[in-house]
């Protein structure tokens, strides 16, 4: 008698801790009696008792019979374990509906178990920051849906941001509408990118050299090797039995004439100087335009791939990489309303040889890149400007011949020297518009010639003549 009575205090506490725990959503305290009869198919899905709790809480169920066997058809959703002769502990792990079958010695039953996502985190949060919105959020394992209506752009983008910040790792779909309704869900970026590229480039150095026999007996040249100088080819001399020169021959070979050339067959005795002034500009301007939809990143790329070989560590084949180079634009819109918030990535890049690597026989370029990210929010047709991204680069090399250009005068002639300067500026122009599709009958007419084109031919094969265009007068 004592072990009886024990068991239904048990059973009584466990019962009311069961209704405090699910006091959102109730379990039935008691469950329907089992039918004594199979009844058809579909009474029998009516009379299948329903069980709800929410994801995170427990119940126990208490069963009419002695258990003797369960199954739950999805452990994912909930969970039950036997904790007694005739009670279940049931588990909601994750928002759905399942079956729940109990056997016992002679009888069985089953139930349908929903599991509700309850009030999660995010919808607390956007309750307490947006007070007296019709906000709502449905979560899944990909994504969180936003429905509801939102007073203002502000509120609409902020519930977002929200959203995003509580789930980094789902998809935002933001489905809130505005008073008037959201219309347009599509943006056209209009960007102008121009590059202006200003150099400047100054040289000027000098090599002496005497002639292929020499000046007096004596072959002689100096350079500082900055830039090119000549050479000697087929050099010859004879001597007689004193030892004195009989005769020489030889070739003198240029490479590069530079830009003055001095020498004088009289004496055996020329230069090469090498004084250069060059100024350069460089313009380019590209015009992308470019359509996405609300929320989604569109990209645009005029330019090339450079094919790039890399050499496996391991076995020491060589394969192809592909690099991208040319005028790039990534951007993704969020419209609210007649305010477009946008997340751009423009990005400049081009072929550097001057910094570029030398393999296997072929010359690799590097890639200048210049690139800016930022996120804005504009209204319709408004622009903004990206500027500043200057790139002024100095470079100046000097080299001599030790002592000699250090004689006074005519030490200018054992010097050389090579400065270059070079300045680039970049801007970037972009202009966010919202775009509607074209009704049929305000779709534009193509400007065409029909002289330029064959004529249709019929289902029989018989041409059929062009029309008069209008206004035209007919002859016929």
């Amino acid at each position: 008698m004592t072990r009886r009575f024990v068991r239904v205090v048990v059973l009584g506490m466990v019962v009311a801790t069961a209704a405090a725990l699910g006091a959102q959503t109730p379990a039935p305290a008691t469950p329907p009696p089992v039918p004594a009869q199979a009844p058809t198919p579909a009474a029998a899905a009516e009379s299948i008792p329903r069980v709800t709790l929410t994801v995170g809480r427990s119940i126990v169920m208490p069963i009419p019979f002695d258990i003797t066997r369960v199954a739950i058809t999805n452990p994912a959703v909930a969970d039950a374990t036997v904790v007694a002769q005739r009670e279940i502990l049931i588990d909601g792990k994750a928002s759905g509906t399942v079956s729940l079958i109990v056997w016992g010695q002679t009888a069985r039953a089953q139930y349908d178990l929903v599991v509700d996502p309850g009030v999660t985190s995010l919808q607390r949060q956007l309750q307490t920051v947006f007070a007296g919105e019709d906000i709502r959020a449905s979560e899944t394992a990909d994504a969180v849906i936003l429905m509801g209506h939102a007073s203002n752009n502000n509120v609409m983008l902020r519930a977002a941001e929200i959203a995003e910040a509580l789930a980094p790792k789902s998809k935002i779909i933001n489905l809130l509408q505005l008073p008037g309704g959201n219309e347009i869900q599509q943006v056209m970026l209009q960007v102008r990118v121009a590059e202006v590229n200003r150099r400047a480039l100054q040289e000027l150095g000098a090599t002496l050299f005497t002639g292929a026999v020499g000046y007096k007996d004596v072959l002689a040249r100096g350079t500082t090797q900055q830039f090119a100088g000549n050479g000697y080819d087929k050099l010859t001399a004879s001597y007689d039995q004193d030892g004195k020169l009989v005769s020489s021959s030889g070739e003198v070979t240029y490479t590069d004439f530079l830009n003055l050339f001095l020498f004088s067959n009289k004496y055996g005795v020329g230069t090469l100087i090498r004084a250069l002034e060059t100024k350069g500009n460089f313009q380019s301007l590209a015009e992308p335009n470019l359509i996405a939809y609300n929320g989604q990143e569109a990209s645009f790329l005029a330019g090339g791939q450079l094919p790039v070989p890399v050499v496996q560590g391991t076995t020491g084949q060589v394969s192809i990489e592909w690099k991208e180079f040319g005028v790039r634009l990534k951007f993704k819109p969020t419209i609210a309303g007649d305010v477009i918030r946008l997340k751009v990535s423009p990005e400049v890049s081009s072929l550097d040889f001057a910094n570029g690597i030398t393999l296997g026989g072929f010359r690799v370029p590097a890639i200048t890149t210049r690139r800016a990210e930022t996120d804005v929010e504009l209204r319709d047709g408004q622009s903004f400007a990206i500027g500043g991204l200057l790139n002024n680069s100095s470079q100046d090399t000097n080299q001599a011949v030790p002592m000699l250009s250090k004689i006074p005068i005519i030490g200018k002639l054992f010097q050389s020297k090579s400065s270059t300067r070079e300045r680039t500026e970049l801007l970037v122009l972009v202009t966010p518009r919202l775009v509607r599709p074209l009704n049929p009958d305000d779709v534009p007419p193509l400007p065409t010639s029909e002289d330029k084109f064959l004529p249709q031919q019929d289902g029989g094969g018989t041409a059929t003549p062009p029309a008069d265009p209008p206004g035209a007068a007919s002859g016929r």
